[in-house]
């Protein structure tokens, strides 16, 4: 577990709005990224996205893989390409401190023991459906919905995946509990946005990011 101190400096980085910038698109897109295409994503020079990259490499929000971007091997095939992925972990900041995981773990783990997950489903989708009332996301489509409650949907083909969970720790603890709630409250948020009776969540893990996925009703008759 990280520090208070840790977490202030690793936030207090992301203060640079070039910085800022780089990290909500390399953890916005699935796979790793490269430092050009990072440059452009926010508009800056390529030296310039690297000095703030690895920045946050240093402060523990990217992780580093290499990989030849050509696809060939061996002599002459050039060095290994830099790119950049979202690190391991979370990092939150309360102040004062607060501690709502390990009420939500504990919450949990009675809902889970005493086999409560239709009634979980159930409230999930009504608050979904309340949520998405509340918000206004009738004006949005389900991506931009999903989007401002941290998902960061992508387009993978017709389907619209999330590649982030919101209720990662959790989900990782009570894998079948989570992933049914979050499965009824995406259900019940659907109905309310801009188009949303044109989609479906159903259950459809990639190897990272959220368990649901969204697929079109108009393009799977």
């Amino acid at each position: 577990m990280n520090s208070e101190d840790e977490v202030f400096e690793a936030v207090g980085v992301l203060a640079d709005p070039v910085r800022r910038g780089l990290y909500r698109h390399v953890v916005a897109t699935p796979g790793a990224v490269g430092r050009d295409a990072a440059a452009t994503a926010v508009g800056v020079s390529r030296s310039l996205a690297a000095f703030h990259l690895d920045k946050l490499v240093e402060a523990g929000l990217l992780a580093v893989s290499y990989q030849r971007l050509s696809g060939r091997t061996g002599p002459g095939a050039g060095r290994p390409a830099k790119l950049y992925l979202r690190a391991p972990g979370e990092r939150g900041v309360s102040l004062p401190p607060r501690s709502y995981d390990a009420a939500g773990r504990l919450l949990a783990k009675v809902v889970d023991g005493a086999a409560l997950d239709r009634e979980l489903q159930s409230a999930a989708r009504a608050a979904g459906a309340a949520e998405g009332a509340a918000s206004g996301s009738e004006e949005a489509d389900p991506v931009a919905a999903l989007r401002a409650r941290g998902y960061e949907p992508y387009q993978d083909g017709e389907k619209v995946r999330l590649n982030n969970c919101p209720f990662h720790s959790l989900a990782d603890e009570f894998p079948a509990l989570v992933c049914g709630m979050n499965l009824a409250f995406i259900e019940g948020l659907l109905p309310r946005c801009a188009g949303g009776e044109d989609w479906t969540a159903t259950m459809d893990p990639p190897p990272e990011g959220c368990c649901v996925t969204l697929v079109s009703k108009t393009n799977n008759p």
